[in-house]
């Protein structure tokens, strides 16, 4: 009679176990996506231009997702959002599962998608703008590998003739970048001092510099004897994070695009003493007959810049 009442209780407590999994309600992927685009810029308002909609539509699609989880997601003030401990857990599975739905579905609608496209770019384009082009592209084609490579610019184009790299991102001095490739967006060139910095005032003045081989090295030192200023090489490095720290020292000036001078950097010029360093361009090259995995990697290095181009703290500092 026993074991009659237990294998009564323990078939109770199965069908109870699959009425509640029957219960749970769907996550809905545009409430992820939403909800992610918050985490990561920790704005109601950008990310609701992220994910296309106004700011009422995400409010009211994160209180039914808090309402739905039983918790609170974000905390808010009037000048930032942050997320909760729950909010964090939360985080983790929705960038799993919206990364797992578009695997899946390329797999699907974009079956030839895939392979491995081959990508070189110097390092200050490297650090600032590829990661947000990769991650992007990852979300749109799971099943494409980008191998990234990073070196001076002259190298990567000629890695591209070579059949070495797919696409080169490169820095080009003007009228050079559209000879063999297209002009993605043309910088201005400045030279970067620590705020309330003095290196610019000394004499002979420190320069770091790239090291040879770099298209703004030679055309800097060019304007600097031009100019008749004297200066020494006090540091030398050949990525942009190692000119940032010398600059940030007070150890020396730098010349370098106006889209890096942030922080507790200033853009000199010719009102410090300093010869205008005039403009330089951002090139793209693509090998020929590239297949469709280069080419939409390509499109989204485009439309990278060309977000860039129009972000209010750049267009304000050109003007």
């Amino acid at each position: 009679m026993k074991l009659i009442y237990l294998s009564e209780f323990l078939n109770e407590d199965a069908a109870m176990n699959m009425m509640l999994r029957h219960a749970l309600p769907l996550l809905e992927m545009d409430v992820l996506k939403t909800f992610v685009a918050i985490a990561e810029t920790g704005n109601f308002t950008t990310a609701a231009e992220t994910v296309y909609r106004t700011p009422s539509a995400v409010s009211m699609q994160i209180k039914k997702l808090e309402e739905m989880l039983g918790c609170t997601l974000f905390l808010r003030d009037a000048r930032s959002v942050s997320l909760t401990p729950k909010g964090e857990l939360l985080l983790g599975f929705a960038r799993r599962l919206l990364s797992l739905n578009n695997e899946t579905v390329s797999r699907f609608l974009m079956p030839d998608m895939n392979g491995v496209v081959r990508v070189g770019a110097p390092e200050d384009v490297g650090e600032r703008i590829l990661p947000d082009v990769l991650k992007r592209f990852a979300e749109s084609y799971p099943n494409v590998t980008v191998d990234v490579s990073i070196g001076m610019s002259n190298a990567m184009r000629k890695r591209v003739d070579e059949h070495r790299l797919d696409i080169a991102i490169y820095n080009s001095l003007s009228d050079e970048a559209a000879k063999d490739g297209e002009i993605l967006m043309q910088e201005k060139l400045v030279w970067a001092g620590a705020k309330c910095g003095d290196a610019h005032l000394r004499d002979p003045l420190p320069v770091s510099m790239w090291e040879d081989g770099c298209v703004w090295r030679a055309d800097a030192v060019e304007k600097l004897s031009r100019a008749g200023r004297k200066f020494r090489v006090a540091f030398l490095s050949a990525y942009t994070t190692g000119q940032r720290a010398a600059v940030l020292a007070g150890l020396a000036i730098a010349p370098l695009p106006r889209y890096l001078v942030q922080g507790d950097m200033i853009a000199l010029g010719e009102r410090d003493g300093l010869p205008d360093l005039g403009h330089y361009d951002i090139g793209l090259k693509v090998i020929e007959d590239a297949p469709a995995p280069v080419l939409a990697v390509a499109d989204h290095v485009r439309e990278a810049f060309a977000e860039l181009q129009m972000q209010p703290a750049r267009v304000a500092a050109a003007g």
